[in-house]
């Protein structure tokens, strides 16, 4: 599923460590999230939107 998290976490000066703290999974998940390697859950999608302070498409994208 496309996505914005590598912009969205650039523009607030976060590595992708302090992302992963910040909604409590691995770095390695961010890693793959924002590869594209793997899809999050919707939990981890949800806490993803909120911690971005953004509703949840505007972090995943429709990629048709």
């Amino acid at each position: 599923m496309k996505n914005r998290i590598t912009e969205l976490r650039a523009e607030r000066g976060w590595t992708q460590a302090e992302l992963a703290q910040r909604i409590s999974v691995s770095r390695q998940t961010i890693n793959a999230i924002e590869t594209e390697k793997f899809d999050p859950s919707l939990p981890v999608a949800f806490r993803l939107a909120r911690v971005f302070d953004l509703g949840i498409e505007e972090v995943f994208l429709d990629d048709q």
